[in-house]
């Protein structure tokens, strides 16, 4: 029951509900659905997480593949995926006024603009691409999708660093709960492991020295660099009942809030993370004391996991819901974790499984918090909730419930 926002301190009118029927993706721990989720039950990796191979050929010809940067290749794909996990174009019937596209991303195209740069150095300014632009454009994924499909409703990008998937899927979510649309294909993408940005995070000291992400732990020293992209197919959900459409949940809620306090580092005591969360549960309709799981940011920095935790704690008590970060697999890469783990939220609910948090051994004694470990965990599926946090201080919050 996605609502309007709260204004001035009233509950927003309540809106259209919003069904999730199709689900695309391409992680480093596997391309496609089931890959994906098989990997999040897996052992955890080491190193920087690249996507899985993943065949961009099915969506672009060898010619247009050349003019494409690899961030819009893993959304294109993974749109594809998940429009054909809806049924296709055919089976959805909407009228392409009313379908839109909410992609977003965290860089966009780096690895194109860091080619050019070398070739603008070394061969001069006339050898440059004339598709730069078009190729490094972070609205390039939404557009493409857009094109491919024929969808004329609102096309638009998010760009809000870390949090920019969970902020489309959110918006996206808004649209057909607004009756602005009766379908969107929300998600992300990201490919900025270049080596240009690779030195930035890690000059930062934002990366692990270890090579190991560890998220809540006592020794997580920073977190994996990784890539991916993630779409969601949300449709208003009464015509997704009638017309015999597979449900993964309904996305019943989404806030979004600002720290204004840094432009890397957390709030003290997640301040903007929980005003997020509890915007997120009243737009939905919920108390803190329903939701039982909730899939965090936890990207294994030191600052970031424990203002999460400490935000978790404020709102939801202590030891609070079962809480699990995918990024000890995933890696974390950047505007397309969002949708990724929106996409592991849906599939948690489907598999009624909560993948553990891989690469934590000794839980942070500051974090006091149900971190789920070891194995999975078997769960009746309830409210849930997943979380994005991203430089500037954005805060995202979405909330999926079983469907019914």
């Amino acid at each position: 029951m996605l609502a309007l926002f709260p204004v001035d301190g009233r509950e927003g009118v309540q809106g259209r509900r919003v069904a999730v029927t199709g689900l695309g993706v391409v992680a480093p721990c596997g391309t496609g659905t089931e890959a994906f989720w098989n990997g999040l039950l897996g052992p955890a990796p080491s190193g920087p997480r690249r996507a899985a191979q993943f065949d961009a050929t099915t969506v672009y010809g060898p010619k247009d593949l050349r003019r494409v940067d690899r961030f819009t290749q893993l959304a294109a794909v993974a749109a594809d995926q998940a429009l054909a996990d809806a049924g296709g174009l055919t089976a959805l019937a909407v009228d392409p006024a009313r379908a839109g596209v909410m992609v977003g991303t965290g860089i966009g195209g780096i690895e194109t603009l860091e080619d050019q740069i070398h070739v603008l150095i070394e061969k001069g300014a006339r050898r440059v691409t004339p598709f730069l632009v078009p190729m490094m454009m972070g609205n390039r994924a939404a557009a493409d999708i857009s094109m491919r499909y024929g969808l004329c409703g609102p096309c638009e990008s998010i760009v809000t660093a870390c949090a920019a998937g969970t902020h489309s899927v959110g918006a996206g979510a808004r649209l057909v709960a607004t009756g602005r649309c009766d379908v969107v294909l929300a998600g992300s993408s990201e490919a900025a492991m270049t080596p240009i940005g690779e030195a930035g995070f890690a000059n930062m000291t934002a990366l692990s020295t270890s090579g190991v992400s560890m998220p809540f732990d006592a020794k997580r020293d920073g977190f994996v660099m990784g890539e991916g992209g993630a779409v969601l197919v949300l449709e208003e959900y009464d015509r997704a009942v009638a017309r015999g459409a597979h449900i993964y949940a309904e996305l019943a809620g989404a806030a979004s809030t600002a720290d204004a306090h840094h432009i890397t580092s957390p709030s003290p005591g997640g301040v903007g993370a929980v005003a997020c969360m509890e915007l997120a549960l009243l737009d939905a309709g919920l108390r803190p004391e329903q939701i039982v799981h909730i899939n965090a940011h936890g990207t294994s920095t030191p600052a970031n996991d424990l203002a999460e935790s400490q935000a978790v704690q404020k709102v939801f008590g202590t030891p609070g819901p079962a809480i699990t970060s995918i990024k000890g697999i995933t890696g974390h890469s950047l505007g397309a974790a969002g949708s990724i783990e929106a996409v592991a939220l849906a599939l948690t609910i489907e598999h009624r499984l909560i993948p553990p948090t891989a690469g934590l051994t000794e839980l942070d004694p500051e974090i006091r918090i149900d971190v789920v470990t070891g194995g999975p965990r078997p769960w009746q599926p309830g409210p849930a909730i997943s979380n994005s946090f991203g430089f500037g201080g954005h805060n995202g919050t979405i909330v999926m419930v079983p469907p019914s």
